[in-house]
């Protein structure tokens, strides 16, 4: 059964909610659904009271650092970080509480893929605290995976091959459809169905879930293989589906 996701996105230090496609190096260009007035480690609180585990929390920047920290040491060992993981770092992120660190730009330098990035940084940790960030945009019933704020494709696919290749290094994936995130528009189905047959380890898909129906939706299509992370249309974002229906799911 597709379980409920949470998230806490991070920009400049405040939890916010972001069109994912709008994310680039001129804020002006960022379109923002929700910027809020309660700190990332309340959310923490609050998904640490209600038991909700592998939920993610993502440095979109720099200038975040501490409030993820905070946010992880408030639920310790229940929650993932990503944003600008890499060798050098991963470990201080485990030791202050998160349950395991999501890769993206460092095994993808320079919008080519790294073997030999992700083999270390799976070494380092170990697989069982890695999660790999396969965010991707559509492209001709391909899906390409996007690296820096998803404004830089890289020469990776979501394939079948590729999917077992990586899943030899971590234990989940974590899969943005960034074309659709944060517009409340609709999910990417075909890519969820995609996830659910052809992912050999657990995955999480996030983008454009806009109602409770979406959990039905995501099982069916996954065959309960995929759990899904609601942001923007969640009401403790400003949105409107219930939070209190979504945990629900577990």
């Amino acid at each position: 059964m597709s379980k409920f996701r949470p998230c806490i996105d991070l920009h400049n230090g405040k939890v916010k909610q972001i069109v994912g496609s709008s994310l680039s190096q001129n804020e002006k260009e960022l379109k923002t659904n929700f910027i809020s007035q309660k700190p990332a480690e309340w959310y923490a609180q609050l998904y640490k009271k209600d038991g909700l585990k592998g939920g993610h929390i993502i440095m979109l920047g720099s200038g975040n650092e501490e409030a993820a920290t905070r946010a992880l040491k408030a639920y310790p060992n229940g929650m993932q970080i990503g944003g600008g993981i890499n060798t050098e770092n991963a470990e201080k992120y485990l030791e202050v509480g998160a349950a395991a660190v999501i890769v993206t730009s460092y095994i993808f330098p320079n919008g080519k893929f790294s073997l030999e990035n992700l083999k270390a940084l799976s070494s380092e940790i170990g697989k069982e605290h890695l999660v790999v960030d396969l965010s991707c945009y559509g492209t001709q019933n391909k899906w390409v995976v996007a690296i820096n704020r998803w404004q830089t494709l890289t020469d990776f696919y979501i394939n079948k091959e590729n999917l077992y290749m990586i899943s030899e290094y971590c234990f989940e994936f974590l899969v943005h459809a960034a074309g659709v995130e944060g517009k409340q528009q609709g999910m990417d189905l075909e890519l969820l169905k995609f996830l659910g047959a052809h992912s050999p380890i657990p995955a999480t898909y996030a983008g454009g879930a806009n109602n409770l129906k979406d959990f039905e939706t995501c099982n069916e299509l996954s065959k309960g293989r995929v759990d899904l992370t609601i942001g923007s249309a969640l009401d403790i974002f400003g949105g409107n589906v219930p939070y209190e229906e979504c945990r629900k799911f577990v």
